[in-house]
């Protein structure tokens, strides 16, 4: 029955009247009333405003139009009159608007481009179509172009161009080989949306000769082909394994492998750029980028989230696509490349326009004579579009006046309509996105009232369902409806009922005594009719022994009850199903009138049997599991999970409740604690299962609470000591009534981002509480203390909406309203917000500043006023920085250093300065936008402190009883130094100290010789710095006076020298002693009391390279030899500096050219063997004095500075490395006088060491060069070329 009668009601909704205006009516669709009322033209069919045709076909423009009487059609084309009567190409279908322009019988498309309008009139109105352009579409060839061969080395980017024709509409693009076969795409090769093909790194299998373009039109079905494009990848490992082939093992040079990039963009180009896109389109942004290896793309909106369920990622997320954009779309996307080395960003900022769109379009109006209506026409988009009224296609202002009409603005008014008043309005909405255009009727009809429902029709319902008594009827005016029991009953009211607008009457739960004659009466002032309809009620069908669960050995019998009670007057059929399929065609199952019974069962019987019992207004069904066992022994006791119910019943059906029951499946042994029961909503969320509620294990029904507007499926789990049962099979489905919102949305938030903004965010309702289909929010905002009204806008569903040109930063009031079709949800709370923050416009005043001590100030200042904070307070802001040290008296770079003070702090401490400097300090406050303007600059001093320890040692000229002692000043004085305290004492064999003895030293001293010592002792040194305030940190030394004047025979190293660069230093020293020491450096930050940092030197060299050091540093460096009981340097101290400037390219060096000369040897190889063939042949070839005359090539040193060939020497292979030429790691080739300083060897700061030590190209003397390993110059042939040239 519920079938029946939701057909019934979908045909009753063909003739609801929307009475939403005042008096307005809707004619029913009911054809016998059509063909008797008069109706002003309606457009039911048009061409596409944008209408693109095939130039090879007739061109058809559609215009279909209805009305009483049949309206005539018109045509304009470009704003004037089209006659169809004087061109011969052009005809207009019979009884229809719709041209037909023929182009297959000479005609060409191309003249009949243009604007076309349709006019459908009849003697109640004019209706207009859209403006239709019409344009024939193109498919031009490629241009014709010479491609040359793209020769790309492995790793590097590449770009192969499309370039399509431009055709209308625009072309599909996809790549090709000439097998036809698309050519493969990934994450390293993909195609942008402009149809380019990009490479982020080629590999050698990306060689070929047939990458072709080809650009599909559509609407003329052809394809474009490009001429095909060849790509040859060069591979450094097969280069040098050709010329490893040809040369010797000394004349190999090495290629320079693939090299690792980081991320570069390939497009967008540039670190920004803008894209605007209209609302309700595909908004779709690109990032190619190369690099290698291969980039992985990443995406964000800088300041939220990707919209959810409406953004996807495309071509290997190199593409973003977001469907359905809108306002709240608008903002910057930022789009990130990254690799092992690094990464690359480009932000795209995204600006959402909007052509025209309804937010409330005309309505077709039907009053009576006399009555009241209105044409409401309100549209959006960005920028907000203009409204324009036409009556019956000519604009308002010039059309005949009507003295029932009034328009204003977007409203037209009509009071006291007239028969004459009918006419065709048309609403015209435009922006510089586009228009809609929308026709709307006014009839002004007389009628009195006709119900279009059948006389006497028959209803049939089961007790306790809805019953739906229609009653279609016309009139204008509206008829009022009213309804009776019985020929002479009363009319119906109350609780008992629900009386619908379309005139049908419900009985929400019919009972028996509901049945009868119901009569329905409808009347305006024109006239009065009425009708009879009969409601008969059935008892419902119901199955009253069902089967059971069965259990049963093999090749016995089961048999299955199915007892069922109707009623009398509606005849069951029974029907019986396995596993929800027709029963096997066996003679063993045997049907009786409420049993099945099969015989002889065997295992493929077992399953489920269904009893389904039909009547034409229900159907009940119940089931019973069948399981065949074999005779087993009696089993153990297993416990287990119950299994799931079954048989899931709903009933009891109403708008806010339903009853739900079930059978229990077994309970395997531990008995069922309680039932868990669940729901689906199939229409917001389905395959989503949300907890209902939960019941005892006795109990197998539950009265369910239900949300409107929601399609529930419910299931059941059962619950034992064991555990949880799988889920029931899902109830049928139930669809509650819509109703409007019963709560608002929470979290809701009024924050400006912007200075004149206010922005107000909120969390949407989820999918079931919405109540009702379209959802939509009402937001209002008012001033606080200010605005006594509410400003409200309805927007979708949406979470944010922006108020512009606020005030800055004021408090408003702020609420968000639910509401759907059926209306608004209970009124909202308010919430208190902001509008948007600007900068602070006011710096704090009085700034102080009270010195504490040496490296501590507190700094004082005055609040500023909070309104023109102009934001939430944050703090204030104390940027300091020192402007020079008062005892240098020299200025150095600025570095800012800032310390926040949280909230409205009027202090604060300023930690660690430097003594004895000047500062330099001013306050800014801080709101949320950021900092406001700086206070003057104040300056202030700190005092002395003590200094940093001397900044060096040295202790020289051992003699038997003096040591001359060496000194740098304190790197931080931190003061005017007043003296120098040197303390020093003995330190026996034992390394028992002796007595200590201080010395005073005048602060201009930088040296002392101490004498009167003790011959042959050690002895420890102790020296610190002092200005006013006291002694600083002290530096250690150790030293040994001599035996007597000869050579001293312990070993000793001296000469410790350094050649700092800015990340890393040269250490040389000379030792003399044992061949077998082994070395270590020892180096610290001079000044520093932190240990000595020890490094130990590989085998016995006299150099080391520190490496990891800060640039700009000052180091302290001592050398020890190890098991030589505290036998070390004396200290040197140096500081690192910055990078030397760019390198210089040796042409010497360069791999092109020392591959052209190895071609040129392997060449002159080859004409040697051939010499030697033909020799022995017995030919005379004068070898030996070509020989003689010219040595063999390949042994010939070149020179440096012209590359001819020199003469060979042996002695020079054996000269010692004095004063030879050196080769840093620069390549660069550098003469200079030397000694035995390893400094000179690394060319004084910036010498070039191997990471081990070891000097880059230190014997490369004039016989041979060594290949280029270092940066090329970029105009220099690649080896790839001079390979060519060999070949």
């Amino acid at each position: 029955m519920m079938k029946k009668m939701s057909i019934s009601t979908s045909k009753t909704s063909l003739v609801l009247f929307l009475c939403q205006i005042i008096s307005a009516l809707d004619v029913p669709l009911d054809s016998k009333l059509l063909e008797e009322l008069s109706q002003p033209p309606t457009i039911t069919q048009q061409s596409p405003k944008d209408y693109i045709v095939d130039p090879r076909e007739n061109i058809v423009i559609q215009c279909e139009a209805k009305g009483k009487p049949p309206p005539s059609f018109s045509w304009t084309r470009n704003g004037t009159h089209f006659d169809i009567d004087k061109d011969a190409q052009v005809t207009m279908k019979p009884n229809s608007g719709t041209l037909v322009i023929n182009i297959m019988n000479g005609g060409k498309a191309e003249a009949y481009e243009g604007v076309y309008q349709c006019t459908a009139r009849n003697e109640r109105g004019a209706a207009i179509s859209n403006n239709i352009v019409v344009r024939p579409s193109r498919s031009p060839l490629w241009t014709k172009e010479k491609l040359e061969p793209n020769h790309v080395r492995e790793g590097d980017s590449l770009v192969l161009h499309c370039r399509p024709p431009v055709g209308l509409p625009p072309p599909i693009i996809f790549w090709m080989d000439n097998a036809f076969q698309r050519l493969p795409q990934s994450e390293r090769v993909s195609q942008g949306l402009n149809g380019d093909l990009y490479f982020s790194n080629v590999q050698p299998e990306d060689t070929r000769e047939d990458y072709i373009c080809y650009a599909r039109f559509n609407h003329t079905q052809t394809i474009q082909q490009k001429q095909p494009i060849s790509v040859k990848v060069f591979s450094m490992d097969s280069l040098n394994d050709t010329i490893a082939a040809n040369l010797s093992d000394t004349d190999i040079f090495g290629a320079k492998p693939v090299t690792e990039r980081q991320p570069v963009l390939l497009t967008p180009t540039g670190s920004t750029s803008t894209k605007v896109e209209l609302r309700g389109n595909v908004l779709l942004l690109e990032c190619i980028a190369a690099g290698l290896p291969t980039p992985v793309i990443r995406w964000i909106k800088e300041g939220g989230e990707l919209p959810a369920n409406r953004t996807f990622f495309e071509n290997f997320k190199k593409t973003l696509k977001i469907i359905d954009v809108s306002e709240a779309d608008s903002g910057n996307y930022k789009c990130i490349a990254r690799n092992a080395l690094g990464s690359v960003h480009h932000v795209i900022s995204v600006t959402v326009k909007a052509a025209p769109y309804w937010i409330t379009a005309p309505r077709n109006l039907v009053l009576s004579p006399g009555e009241d209506g209105t044409l409401i026409c309100r549209a959006n988009g960005n920028p907000k579009p203009s409204i324009s009224w036409l009556a019956n296609g000519v604009p308002i202002a010039i059309a005949p006046e009507d003295p029932s009409r009034k328009v204003d603005g977007d409203t037209i008014i009509f009071s006291h309509v007239q028969e004459r008043s009918s006419a065709v309005y048309q609403c015209n909405a435009s922006n510089e996105y586009g228009y809609l255009l929308a026709n709307a009727f006014v009839n002004v009809l007389a009628e009195p009232p006709r119900i279009l429902t059948p006389a006497n029709k028959l209803y049939q319902v089961i007790a306790d369902s809805p019953a739906l008594l229609d009653c279609a009827y016309f009139g204008s005016p509206k008829p009022e409806i009213e309804w009776f029991k019985g020929v002479k009953g009363s009319i119906l009211r109350g609780n008992e009922y629900v009386f619908h607008d379309n005139g049908t009457l419900e009985i929400p739960v019919a009972q028996k005594n509901n049945a009868g004659t119901y009569t329905c009466v409808a009347r305006n002032k024109l006239g009065k009719i009425q009708n009879e309809v009969q409601l008969e009620i059935k008892d419902p069908t119901m199955i009253i022994k069902q089967p059971e669960y069965k259990v049963i050995q093999r090749y016995g019998q089961v048999s299955f009850e199915c007892i069922i009670k109707h009623d009398s007057t509606l005849l069951p059929t029974v029907t019986w199903l396995k596993d929800n399929d027709e029963l096997p065609d066996d003679e063993r199952f045997l049907v009786g009138k409420d049993n099945l019974t099969i015989m002889n069962v065997t295992d493929k019987d077992d399953g489920t049997y269904t009893c389904i019992v039909n009547t034409t207004l229900d159907s009940v069904s119940a089931s019973a599991v069948l399981t065949v066992v074999a005779a087993p022994p009696t089993p153990a006791i297993i416990y287990a999970r119950p299994n799931p119910p079954f048989d899931l019943e709903l009933t009891g059906q109403l708008e806010r409740s339903i009853d739900l029951s079930w059978l229990p499946g077994d309970e395997n042994n531990s008995p069922i604690t309680s039932f868990v029961i669940e729901f689906e909503d199939a229409l917001h969320e389905p395959g989503v299962w949300r907890y209902q509620t939960e019941v005892p294990g006795s109990q197998t029904t539950a009265q369910l609470k239900l949300s409107p507007y929601v399609n529930y499926s419910f299931r059941v789990i059962a619950v034992n000591r064991i555990g949880r049962s799988q889920p029931s099979e899902p109830s049928e489905q139930y669809l509650t009534k819509s109703a409007s919102p019963d709560e608002n949305p929470a979290n809701v938030q009024g924050i400006g981002s912007e200075p004149d903004n206010l922005v107000i965010t909120w969390e949407p309702l989820k999918g079931f509480q919405s109540n009702g289909p379209g959802l939509q929010y009402k937001v209002s905002w008012r001033q606080k203390d200010v605005d006594d009204e509410w400003t409200s806008v309805i927007v979708a569903n949406v979470s944010k909406y922006i108020v512009s040109g606020t005030p800055t930063f004021v408090p408003y009031e702020v609420k968000v309203q639910a509401l759907n079709d059926l209306g608004y949800a209970p009124e909202p709370s308010e919430v208190i917000g902001h509008s948007g923050e600007d900068l602070p416009m006011v710096a704090p005043g009085n700034v102080q500043v009270h010195v504490i001590n040496s490296t501590l100030a507190k700094v004082h200042w005055d609040p500023v006023p909070l309104k023109s904070v102009r934001g939430h307070l944050q703090g204030y802001k104390v940027y300091y920085w020192k402007v020079q040290s008062l005892s240098r008296r020299s200025r150095r770079h600025v570095e800012k250093k800032i310390l926040t003070f949280r909230g409205n702090k009027t202090f604060g401490m300023l930690p660690g300065l430097e003594p004895y400097s000047s500062y330099k300090l001013n306050v800014r406050v801080v709101n949320g936008k950021g900092e406001g303007p700086a206070s003057p600059d104040k300056v202030f001093k700190t005092p002395e402190g003590v200094p940093s320890s001397p900044s060096f040692l040295k202790i020289t000229n051992p003699t038997l009883d003096s040591l001359t002692l060496e000194w740098g000043s304190p790197t931080h004085p931190n003061g005017v130094l007043t003296s120098y305290t040197l303390k020093f004492q003995p330190i026996n064999n034992t390394h028992e100290l002796g007595p200590l003895v201080e010395i005073r030293i005048p602060a201009n001293e930088s040296s002392l010789i101490l004498k009167n010592l003790n011959y042959s002792t050690r002895y420890k040194f102790y020296f610190n710095a002092q200005t006013s305030v006291g002694s600083g940190s002290q530096i250690t030394e150790e030293a040994v006076t001599i035996m007597d004047e000869v050579q001293p025979l312990y070993p000793r190293i001296r000469n410790v020298t350094t050649a700092a660069a800015e990340t890393y230093a040269n250490i040389s020293w000379e030792y003399e002693g044992p061949d077998h020491a082994n070395f270590y450096v020892e180096y610290g930050v001079a000044g520093s009391k932190e240990d000595w940092k020890k490094e130990i030197v590989n085998g016995s060299r006299s150099f080391f390279v520190l490496k990891g050091l800060t640039p700009g540093t000052a180091y302290k460096v001592r050398v020890g030899a190890e098991g030589l009981s505290g036998f070390r340097s004396s200290e040197d101290v140096f500081e690192t500096g910055p990078a030397m400037a760019s390198r210089q390219v040796d042409i010497a060096t360069q791999g092109w050219f020392i591959g052209l000369m190895c071609a040129v040897a392997l060449l002159i190889l080859i004409l040697l063997i051939v010499c030697f063939i033909r020799r022995n042949k017995g030919g005379k070839y004068p070898v030996k004095e070509k020989e003689d005359a010219h040595a063999d090539p390949e042994i010939q040193p070149m020179k440096e500075d012209d590359g001819t060939f020199g003469e060979y020497s042996d002695a020079e292979d054996h000269k010692p490395l004095k004063k030879g030429s050196r080769t840093p790691s620069d390549r660069t080739v550098k003469k200079e006088d030397s000694d035995d300083s390893l400094v000179d060897y690394g060319e004084g700061v910036n010498g070039q060491f191997n990471e081990d030590g070891s000097f880059i190209g230190q014997y490369s003397g004039k016989k041979e060069k060594e290949p280029a390993e270092g940066n090329e110059s970029s105009e220099a042939p690649s080896p790839v070329n001079a390979m060519n040239s060999f070949v």
